[in-house]
């Protein structure tokens, strides 16, 4: 399904999408998401305290974090999407008796992010990265990271594979229609950028039978996993593992989506 956009162009991609943007999500299993990377979090320490969410989008996977009793933070660029997100907290907020909210949403890109201090550990999903198109993009980011990281934090991040761009996607035109909204999907991936473009027509019902038109583009780039690993090590931290999404498998040559796990390195305990 269409998703996050963080390099060229990203909010006005998302000012349309933004609204019906958890409609067609809904094939997105947030809640096994959401207890893999816990797995994760536990098993390198990280039981509670504060999380940074790099590409929060609508805040689903925020929201379910911060239920599993995580102090949450969530960054994003598209200021649509945030409003849906504080939406949504305020709504749940309401109905567990007007509770403060618990979750401070940032409207940031992650390529240039501030916090007011370190987080225990920092994690982005849904491909964010790969809207990444530079490798000085992906530095940057790991590079913050690292500094915002508690010392010996974790990086947990996501990625779509080349295997899933050029062999699954590829030139394809995917489509779907719903009461409330409908969409065209055209793919094209570029092999020797490693660049997988999708052109997305949106008809949005508005009003009664109304339904109104919107065209977005949106870019997304696959790294091989030799790259994140020397631009992690580039950017300070330490490599630890990357995944076959959902397993703690090795990455396969048929791998669509890895998990990368990376640790903070050169703070000092105290």
């Amino acid at each position: 399904m269409p998703e996050r956009q963080e390099s060229g162009g990203r909010v006005e991609a998302y000012s349309s999408f933004a609204r019906v943007y958890d409609l067609f999500m809904d094939n997105v299993p947030y809640e096994e998401w959401c207890g893999y990377i816990r797995e994760l979090l536990l098993e390198y320490g990280v039981r509670d305290g504060l999380v940074l969410e790099l590409g929060c989008g609508t805040g689903r996977l925020t929201r379910l974090l911060a239920d599993a009793g995580y102090d949450m933070i969530g960054v994003d660029n598209a200021e649509e999407m945030l409003e849906i997100a504080r939406e949504a907290e305020y709504e749940n907020s309401a109905a567990d008796g007007g509770a403060q909210s618990s979750i401070l949403y940032l409207l940031q890109d992650m390529r240039s992010f501030e916090l007011y201090g370190t987080v225990r550990a920092v994690i982005s999903v849904c491909d964010s990265v790969n809207y990444l198109l530079e490798e000085s993009d992906l530095l940057d980011v790991f590079r913050l990271v690292n500094n915002y990281l508690d010392p010996g934090g974790i990086f947990i991040f996501d990625l779509n594979t080349v295997y899933k761009y050029r062999d699954l996607l590829g030139e394809t035109t995917i489509s779907e229609n719903r009461d409330e909204g409908s969409f065209i999907w055209e793919n094209y991936y570029d092999d020797k950028s490693g660049v997988n473009e999708y052109d997305l027509t949106l008809f949005i019902r508005e009003e009664g039978e109304l339904y109104r038109k919107y065209e977005e583009t949106h870019y997304q780039r696959a790294y091989p996993v030799e790259t994140v690993r020397r631009l992690l090590e580039e950017a300070g931290m330490e490599f630890v593992a990357a995944y076959d999404a959902f397993t703690k498998e090795p990455v396969r040559a048929e791998s669509e989506r890895i998990y990368i796990i990376a640790r903070e390195h050169g703070k000092r305990e105290e």
